[in-house]
């Protein structure tokens, strides 16, 4: 299942749909163990390989705020509204220096997670939605926005399989839903698919079954990529553009 295929522009964060530059974005969403970090991986090797010029962007990866974040989390010291503000200024940075910058070049941006990402987790934690939307007003609005649905237990399975030491704020142990770390993990994790459902239909995003085989999701992620593709692949000088544009 997936819709938005057409040449409209996915609705922002703020619920706008004007795309103001002329590169493409593409996102991907889902929770932990979803496999969206695999395809997008996979997406961004392929479109270097027809020569398209492509710039990565993961979240929470803005040095800006990374030792910040770890000491609050090593001391335990985050708390809802905190870390939303403390993500909110991750993506912020990176929209400034990484995002609109390559966009307003003509290349195309891809970001392993978005602002959907603190919609889901921020709200998770008990954040009101009309806070964590206000905070990421300003955001791009997404070309297309792949959302990797997969039934909780197998992501779960995945997850716990990985990393059998589930970390303090990975499992939600913040909040209080448990004091066991698996049983507070299960119940965060389907507090954030709850979220996320709840936003598919609001934000238009491209629903994948994650289920499916990886070569199979690869082959859909490509086809409705190529629809979104500006004809002209070499963009000459796109860093210094960009470099230019921040």
């Amino acid at each position: 299942m997936h819709g938005g295929e057409g040449r409209r522009a996915m609705p922002s964060p703020n619920g706008s749909s004007e795309q103001r530059y002329p590169g493409r974005l593409f996102v991907v969403e889902g929770v932990d163990g979803s496999g969206k970090s695999t395809q997008i991986a996979l997406l961004h090797e392929w479109l270097k390989s027809e020569g398209y010029a492509v710039k990565f962007s993961e979240w929470n990866s803005s040095p800006l705020v990374k030792t910040t974040t770890s000491r609050g989390k090593k001391r335990h010291l985050l708390t809802p509204t905190t870390f939303s503000l403390i993500h909110a200024t991750d993506f912020a940075d990176r929209s400034e220096h990484e995002i609109v910058p390559f966009l307003k070049a003509g290349a195309i941006v891809l970001c392993d997670r978005y602002a959907y990402t603190a919609f889901a987790r921020d709200v998770a934690r008990g954040v009101t939605r009309r806070w964590v939307r206000s905070l990421y007003r300003f955001a791009a609005p997404p070309t297309v926005t792949f959302y990797f649905r997969l039934p909780l237990e197998v992501a779960l399975n995945r997850i716990v399989q990985g990393r059998p030491d589930l970390k303090y704020y990975e499992a939600g142990l913040d909040i209080g839903l448990s004091r066991d770390p698996l049983e507070s993990f299960k119940l965060f994790q389907g507090r954030i698919v709850e979220e996320y459902e709840n936003m598919t239909s609001e934000f238009n995003f491209t629903v994948m079954d994650a289920t499916r085989t990886i070569e199979d999701q690869q082959r859909q992620m490509r086809a409705i990529v190529k629809k979104h593709l500006p004809r002209r692949r070499r963009l000459v000088g796109v860093e210094e553009k960009a470099a230019l544009s921040s």
